[in-house]
């Protein structure tokens, strides 16, 4: 039995799809343990896997309530900043882990900072998990970073390869502080945390499928693809009686989020309001924070703190979300319409990604109004082709990789590297 460290950094979207390996290891009879932000304890435990918490909820919960998190440039700066600040943290995690008991493996997102550290002063492997294709910044199909500008990954490589070779928000913001944790450790510090530190030398392992994003010919050579682990709580966290009496009361109704991480979303909820009333449709929202929503709220309309995608939006005629990849997997997985209000992060990029595949669209926040909105639902809803493309997308990912192929990957990281 190995003992493999999961190291998320991020909200529930990015921390879901580490639970989901994490069950998918245990039962393969390794020992897992997470370290990631204290506030998914309960959700990691309750899946059998160990955890170390970082920071405080307050800590969390502040960049949340930052209003930079959802505006494009500055959320990544904002992001960065967050995770180099974090990383010798996260590194001295893994250190107290092995004085008692050393990993043989680690699996990290991007912003694990902290695992590439440990990788580099302790030598524990670090396999990259990247959770969206928008990360991968290809000269081929280059990701689109800003609504505002898609034009960017339309030019030509040479000019996309001046773009890209200029400071980054990585550098600008995570590297100070991953260069003062390498000094104190004695290790080499990376040049660039892009150029350098952006993929493990160990693997790369890509959760999300071909037919999402195909493979390009400048992506990382040591790396498998898989597809989206849909990891939503479902077993521990199952829809209420009161949400289930409400679905089973009518006709389908349209399900809103903002992201599970955006406690800034009124605005969002404003117009879902007015777009579901001018519809004359039943409609749920799902927010942590229910005191961002108009009040009161008619009959026709249920509001939940949670509940797992995998089985509510099977009964949605339709799914309005921000565009986080993890939340957008799910609507894949339903086969449900979607309509997006990309912000910042990796939205831009999937909201083109689910326009190509003709499955829904997005509308930018400064034109997410009412009558806007109405009109797409009005429109996701009646067209055959947006149900059939959705449809599609559902069966692709139901003739999924198996999963014993992904565990037999690490496994072979394990025994290769670790040893």
């Amino acid at each position: 039995m190995a003992h493999i460290l999961l190291l998320p950094v991020g909200s529930a979207g990015d921390v879901f799809p580490f639970i989901w390996l994490g069950r998918l290891l245990r039962a393969r009879g390794h020992r897992v343990t997470m370290i990631t932000a204290c506030l998914f304890e309960e959700a990691a435990r309750d899946a059998g896997i160990d955890f170390v918490g970082l920071g405080t909820k307050e800590e969390f919960e502040s960049i949340q309530r930052d209003a930079r998190i959802w505006k494009p440039y500055q959320a990544t700066q904002l992001v960065f900043d967050y995770a180099g600040k974090s990383a010798a943290r996260c590194r001295d995690a893994v250190r107290q882990i092995i004085a008692t008991d050393e990993p043989n493996l680690m699996l990290g997102s991007l912003l694990a900072f902290g695992g590439r550290l440990a990788r580099e002063q302790f030598g524990v492997p670090l396999v990259t998990v990247h959770l969206q294709p928008s990360v991968l910044i290809s000269m081929y199909d280059t990701p689109v970073l800003f609504s505002e500008a898609p034009w960017i990954s339309k030019l030509p490589r040479c000019v996309k390869r001046l773009i890209f070779s200029m400071p980054n928000p990585a550098d600008r913001s995570a590297k100070p502080w991953i260069q003062k944790a390498c000094v104190e450790a004695g290790i080499p510090t990376p040049r660039s945390i892009f150029k350098d530190w952006w993929h493990s030398p160990d693997g790369v392992l890509l959760l999300f499928p071909d037919w999402f994003a195909p493979p390009q010919p400048d992506w990382p050579q040591n790396l498998l693809q898989h597809s989206f682990p849909l990891e939503d709580l479902a077993t521990e966290r199952p829809i209420s009686a009161e949400l289930q009496r409400f679905l089973d009361a009518g006709e389908k109704p349209i399900v809103f989020t903002p992201g599970s991480a955006n406690i800034q979303a009124r605005h969002f909820f404003e117009v879902a309001f007015k777009a579901a009333t001018q519809l004359g449709q039943r409609a749920i929202f799902v927010t942590r924070d229910l005191t961002q929503l108009p009040t009161p709220l008619p009959q026709s309309i249920a509001a939940v703190e949670y509940a797992p995608f995998s089985t509510l939006l099977p009964h949605a005629s339709a799914f309005v979300h921000h565009g986080g990849i993890g939340t957008l997997s799910q609507g894949f997985a339903a086969g449900v319409p979607q309509l997006l209000m990309p912000m910042a992060h990796d939205q831009p990029d999937n909201e083109n990604r689910l326009r190509r595949l003709g499955a829904g669209f997005g509308i930018v926040p400064k034109r997410f109004t009412p009558d806007r909105v109405a009109a797409s639902l009005q429109r996701l809803t009646t067209d055959p082709t947006f149900a059939q493309a959705a449809r599609e997308c559902s069966e692709r990912l139901a003739n999924g990789p198996p999963s014993d192929a992904l565990m037999h990957w690490l496994e072979k990281r394990l025994i290769t590297i670790g040893q």
